[in-house]
C-alpha cells in the first residue's frame, strides 16, 4: 500500500530567525520543508526537485524572489503555488507578481497562523502517493461532505469487502471507488477492473462479467476471462448496476454470495477474490419496491453504502476543482489561464447537472478556445445559458429577534465567509472583491470568528 505523503515546501529565506521561526511551525503542522537560504540555492533545489509550495522572501542577498519567479515563468515551467514575503516598501511589486501568476502574498509583520491556513489550502495532503487517474488528485474536494468520505477512505479500505457508491452521473463515484481500492491492503500491482453495466447489452454482458470457454457462441474463438476473473485479488467496480436485467441480477447475485463463477458454456467453478464496489445512479430501494431490482441482491450489496453529493450541493468544491482543472490545464499547453471575478460567479451559481465530469470538460474547452488568458463567463457558457453572475442574496429577512448590531455583524460575517468561498478561501483576491485591504480583511475575520479550519476542513 502507498504510504501517505505530506505536502513538501520550499522556503526560500535568508534571515536566520524568520526561517526557523517558519521551519519549525510547518515542521509541527506535518509539512515536509526544505529551506534554503539564498536565491541561487532555492532556484537550484525547483530546478531538481517537485514541491507542492513555494514560499520565497522577495528581498534576499543574491538573487530576489521576483527574479526567481521570473527565470521560472519564463522556462515555461509548471510552477507550484508560489507566495510571497515582503516587506511594506515592496508591495507593489507582490502585486505585480500576483498578476503575473504567484499564488498570494503576505507582508511584514504577518501573522503566521494565517500563513500556515493559506498553506493548508494551497497545497492538501495527498493522501496517496500516485495521483488518481480520473482528476489528477487523491483529495476529494473541501466541503465537509467530501472531506468526511476522504476521512472513510482507510478504514473502509481495511474492513470493508462490499461497498455501494450512490451518485449523480459524472459525481466521481468511480474515482472514489479507485482511491478504496489504492488504500487496501492488497498485493502489488492488484487489479482494478471496471465495467459500466448499462453500457454492454444483455447478451453480452454475461461474458463481460463471467468470462466465456472457446466455442461457446459464434465468434468465441478462444476462452476469455471476464471482469471477475480479471480482478482476482483486487477490487471488481460495477458501474451502473441498477441498469442490469432480473435475470442477469440473478447470476449476480449468485457469484456475489458464492465468490465463484461459472464462465459461458463452461461447467468449471472457479474461484474469485474481489473486493466489490457497485455503483448507480439511480434509487435501488425505489427499484425494489417497482420489482425491477432483487430485493436480495439490493441487500447483498447495500453492506456500507456511500452518497456521493451532487456539485450543487457542496458549492466550496467547485472553485477548488475548477482551479485544479485550470493547472492541469497548464501543465499540458504552458499556458496559464486565469478566472475573472464574473466567471468564478458563473461558475458558483451554475447546477452543474453533469457534475465533475461536466466541469472539468468546461475548463479544458475554455482553456483549448480561449485567446485570452483571462477566462470569462462567455468561456464557459453560450449566451442562451450563462447563470447569473451577482452575488445571492442571503438576507432576505432581517432577525426580529436581535439587536440591529447583531444583526449587522452577522450580515457582515455571512457576507464575508460568502466571499472567501467564492475566491477559494484566497485572501488577497477576497479583499478585492470586498474593496477592502487584506490587513482589514484579516482583522474582520478575527472579529467575526471565521476560521478556514472551521469552514474548509469540515
Amino acid at each position: 500500500m502507498n504510504k501517505p505523503l505530506k505536502p513538501i515546501i520550499c522556503l526560500i529565506e535568508d534571515d536566520e530567525i524568520m526561517g526557523e521561526s517558519l521551519y519549525d511551525r510547518f515542521g509541527l503542522e506535518g509539512f515536509r520543508i526544505e529551506w534554503h537560504h539564498t536565491g541561487l540555492e532555492g532556484l537550484s533545489a525547483i530546478g531538481n526537485k517537485h514541491y507542492d509550495l513555494i514560499i520565497s522572501d522577495i528581498h534576499l542577498p543574491d538573487l530576489d524572489g521576483e527574479d526567481i519567479f521570473a527565470r521560472l515563468t519564463a522556462e515555461k515551467r509548471h510552477l507550484p503555488p508560489f507566495i510571497f514575503i515582503t516587506g511594506y516598501g515592496s508591495i507593489d511589486r507582490a502585486v505585480r507578481l500576483l498578476k503575473l501568476g504567484a499564488a498570494d502574498y503576505i507582508s511584514k509583520p504577518f501573522d503566521l497562523d494565517l500563513l500556515v491556513e493559506k498553506a493548508h489550502l494551497l497545497c492538501p495532503e495527498q493522501l496517496y502517493s500516485a495521483p488518481a487517474e480520473d482528476y489528477g488528485t487523491d483529495t476529494l474536494g473541501i466541503s465537509p461532505a467530501m472531506r468526511g468520505i476522504e476521512r472513510s477512505i482507510p478504514r473502509l479500505a481495511k474492513l470493508a469487502s462490499t461497498i455501494l457508491i450512490t451518485g449523480e452521473s459524472g459525481a466521481g463515484k468511480e474515482h472514489v471507488a479507485k482511491l478504496i481500492h489504492r488504500h487496501a491492503r492488497h498485493e502489488r500491482n492488484a487489479p482494478f477492473v471496471a465495467i459500466n453495466c448499462g453500457a454492454v447489452t444483455e447478451s453480452l454482458l454475461e461474458s463481460e462479467l463471467f468470462g466465456h470457454e472457446k466455442g461457446s457462441f459464434t465468434g468465441a474463438a478462444k476462452a476469455r476471462k471476464g471482469v471477475f476473473e480479471q480482478a482476482h485479488g483486487g477490487t471488481l467496480f460495477l458501474d451502473e448496476i441498477g441498469e442490469t436485467t432480473l435475470n442477469m441480477q440473478v447470476k449476480l447475485l449468485r457469484a456475489i454470495q458464492e465468490r465463484v463463477i461459472v464462465r459461458v458454456g463452461g461447467e468449471t467453478p472457479i474461484p474469485v477474490d474481489v473486493r466489490l464496489i457497485c455503483a448507480t445512479n439511480r434509487d435501488l430501494k425505489k427499484m425494489v419496491e417497482e420489482n425491477t431490482f432483487r430485493e436480495d441482491l439490493y441487500y447483498r450489496i447495500h453492506v456500507i453504502r456511500l452518497r456521493i453529493p451532487p456539485l450543487r450541493e457542496r458549492k466550496e468544491d467547485i472553485m477548488w476543482f475548477a482551479q485544479l482543472f485550470l493547472r492541469m490545464c497548464a501543465e499540458v499547453s504552458h499556458e496559464n489561464h486565469v478566472l475573472s471575478p464574473p466567471a468564478e460567479r458563473a461558475l458558483l451559481n451554475y447546477d452543474w447537472p453533469g457534475n465533475l465530469r461536466e466541469l472539468k470538460h468546461s475548463v479544458e474547452r475554455a482553456c483549448i478556445l480561449s485567446t485570452n488568458p483571462m477566462l470569462d463567463p462567455e468561456a464557459f457558457f453560450d449566451d442562451a445559458t450563462v447563470p447569473s453572475t451577482s452575488q445571492p442574496d442571503e438576507h432576505e429577512s432581517a432577525a426580529t429577534d436581535s439587536t440591529l448590531n447583531e444583526y449587522l455583524r452577522e450580515c457582515e460575517r455571512k457576507y464575508i465567509l460568502q466571499s472567501l468561498v467564492q475566491n477559494h478561501w484566497h485572501y488577497g483576491n477576497t479583499a478585492n472583491a470586498l474593496g477592502i485591504s487584506r490587513k482589514n480583511l484579516w482583522e474582520k475575520m478575527k472579529k467575526l470568528d471565521i476560521h478556514a479550519d472551521k469552514h474548509v476542513e469540515g
